[in-house]
């Protein structure tokens, strides 16, 4: 047997993790890019889909038993589409400055200290007394420092634990909280209202597991080194101010193009998501199907029907879009904005015939709703993904903030609101038929909004391939 040429030459180490079946230690990886060991990467994917899917459960919790808060409070719908917008303008200011945190300190930590201040004041919000809607406006709006510390960071330690189609796969499956989480939000919170006979106690489910949330962040999440998995380690890469972060983000049409677009999504789903329960139940009224909410216990079935849609279209078209967009990549370089252009478009006249037929079959709502949900289901992960290929690793949760901020202001920060505004200027009495029928119309806004949306994701095919090579092409020096 040949002697060994290197008799003193070590093998270089290997990922490896510990034996001990709950031990959840990584071991020194120096050959894993990240520092952290696959087994781990897919454990803290796994952690961060849980918390997502929490986040959205507890946003669309209220809108589950909206017309129980409506009946409480005595308030109008204006007032009601405030409980979103509230949440939305706090989670959307404070975005920017989580995006700063996490591009230059320890992300783990500051997800820790934002979710357990959102568990402290969604707990809170469950104790409001009837006279003061103010606190409920209030507590809602404090929730979205919470999600600020979460939303912008997330996405940035997906993208330092994996790259290419690996990267998508993942960054799929995070997403697969958000409408899945949604649906749940209404299911939980109209089952918990039926159970209880009180709305409150629909707001103290997410606050219990939200505290499971923090101890496995700290348990399991390990920060990863920035830009390492796409052979451009952190410290390679040159730290510029947040100042120049921006400018360079404003030049960057693909980033604001799918941006513009995002926010058409984030404007349409967040009139959806709190009104559209609503309007199925005063559909419902008005067809005679249905009696008409007279106490603070309402009839909140719809709410668990739409929450089911919510999680079974938002399964398919999450998983949909990232196939489609897979199999296109392989012949069209520009698939992805085209794929999220496709969605909206093909979304838009769906929500049109649901909103339509609703005074003539609820059923036939139900089936339009369905496939408009999963048109715009689709674009997702595509986007995020679109985010973090054009941009360069020292910027993303900038970038990520930056889009938080913009899809937000423009997109469901005010269009509850404004739904409910419209449908209040456009009633002509307080009959049952004008409840209906001015949300109705206000509702169509939405149609005309996704069609927007996908123009803005067309023109994003434009330019898409020359941000991604720049992204790739970017030194050490910033050029």
């Amino acid at each position: 047997m040949a002697s060994d040429p290197h008799p003193h030459h070590q093998p270089p180490p290997r990922c490896h993790f510990s034996s001990t079946a709950m031990s959840l230690a990584d071991p020194s990886c120096d050959s894993c890019p990240s520092g952290v060991s696959p087994r781990r990467a897919g454990f803290i994917v796994a952690v961060l889909c849980y918390i997502n899917l929490l986040n959205y459960m507890d946003r669309f919790t209220v809108a589950g038993v909206l017309p129980d808060i409506e009946q409480f409070f005595g308030i109008a719908d204006g007032q009601s589409g405030l409980l979103q917008t509230v949440f939305i303008c706090s989670y959307m200011f404070l975005a920017p400055i989580f995006g700063y945190l996490g591009d230059r300190y320890n992300r783990k930590f500051i997800m820790c200290g934002g979710i357990t201040f959102w568990t402290l004041v969604t707990l809170a919000s469950s104790y409001t007394p009837k006279d003061y809607f103010w606190a409920l406006l209030l507590t809602r709006g404090l929730v979205g420092v919470g999600e600020a510390s979460y939303s912008t960071i997330a996405p940035t330690i997906i993208a330092d634990l994996f790259v290419n189609e690996k990267r998508t796969k993942m960054l799929s499956i995070f997403y697969f909280a958000i409408p899945v989480g949604s649906g749940l939000g209404y299911i939980v919170g109209s089952k918990v209202d039926d159970l209880e006979q009180d709305w409150h106690w629909a707001l103290r489910v997410t606050p219990a597991l939200g505290l499971v949330a923090v101890l496995l962040l700290l348990i399991v999440v390990k920060e990863p080194k920035r830009g390492a998995v796409e052979a451009r380690p952190e410290h390679s890469l040159q730290r510029t101010s947040w100042l120049v972060d921006i400018k360079a983000l404003g030049k960057n049409r693909s980033f604001i193009l799918s941006t513009l677009g995002f926010t058409a999504v984030a404007f349409v789903t967040g009139s959806l998501a709190l009104w559209a329960p609503t309007f199925l139940l005063r559909a419902a009224v008005f067809t005679r199907e249905k009696a008409p909410c007279v106490s603070e216990n309402c009839d909140n079935s719809d709410s668990l029907y739409f929450g089911v849609i919510t999680c079974v279209t938002g399964f398919l078209g999450v998983a949909s879009g990232v196939a489609l967009s897979g199999w296109l990549r392989k012949r069209n370089p520009r698939a992805d904005p085209l794929v999220c252009a496709a969605g909206l478009l093909l979304a838009a006249p769906f929500l049109f015939l649901s909103i339509i037929c609703a005074q003539g079959s609820i059923i036939a709502t139900y089936v339009f709703i369905f496939f408009g949900e999963t048109f715009l289901s689709m674009n997702w992960a595509i986007v995020a993904d679109i985010l973090l290929y054009v941009v360069v690793p020292t910027r993303r949760s900038t970038a990520e903030a930056f889009q938080i901020v913009l899809s937000h202001l423009f997109g469901d920060a005010g269009s509850p609101y404004l739904i409910g505004v419209v449908s209040d200027a456009l009633r002509r009495s307080e009959s049952y038929l004008w409840q209906f029928r001015s949300l109705q119309i206000s509702l169509l806004l939405c149609c005309f909004v996704a069609v927007l949306g996908g123009a803005s994701f067309l023109a994003t095919a434009l330019f898409i391939e020359q941000d991604r090579d720049l992204a790739e092409q970017y030194t050490h020096s910033g050029e």
